[in-house]
């Protein structure tokens, strides 16, 4: 692909990649606005190479998640979560209507792929294929956050009506 091929992809994915740098790092805007950034670099750069067009989107995003992960790392924000580990206790602060809140309570893999499938409008293949998980993995971890995702949303229903 040219430059000015790229650039117009860029520009034209610009808002989702920012929203997904911006979950990559926790919802952090500082830093996702780097992730970014160096993202951009590696691509104007020819550091990453798109093969395929049609998958340019997944390309992009799995470009943003290693970068962030690497940002992340760098700066020691990475913290190892056992996969089977569940995060059940809703925060007092949250309230039925901060779904960022919310989602930010699943395990980190149901994590990417819901914000992938719901905010993003990819396929669970997509989101497989940018996680570098196995389809059938994919489908597990939309399925359980899914699942997760509306027991926690009804606690925190509960817990406000109580609390009025």
């Amino acid at each position: 692909m040219n430059r000015k091929s790229l650039e117009h992809l860029l520009h034209s994915h610009h808002r989702e990649a920012f929203i997904w740098s911006r979950q990559c790092c926790g919802f952090d805007s500082d830093l996702a606005k780097d992730v970014l950034q160096l993202t951009y670099l590696k691509i104007l750069e020819g550091k990453a190479t798109l093969n395929e067009a049609s998958k340019a989107k997944t390309w992009l995003f799995s470009i943003i998640r290693y970068t962030a992960i690497d940002e992340l790392r760098k700066a020691g924000k990475i913290i190892a979560l056992d996969e089977n580990q569940e995060l059940i206790d809703l925060p007092e602060e949250v309230d039925g209507t901060d779904y960022d809140a919310i989602i930010k309570l699943l395990p980190s893999m149901q994590q990417q792929v819901i914000l992938m499938v719901f905010y993003h409008q990819m396929t669970i293949e997509q989101s497989a294929e940018v996680l570098q998980i196995q389809l059938g993995t994919a489908r597990t971890h939309y399925a359980r956050g899914k699942k997760k995702l509306k027991e926690l949303i009804l606690k925190s229903q509960t817990e406000a009506n109580h609390g009025k």
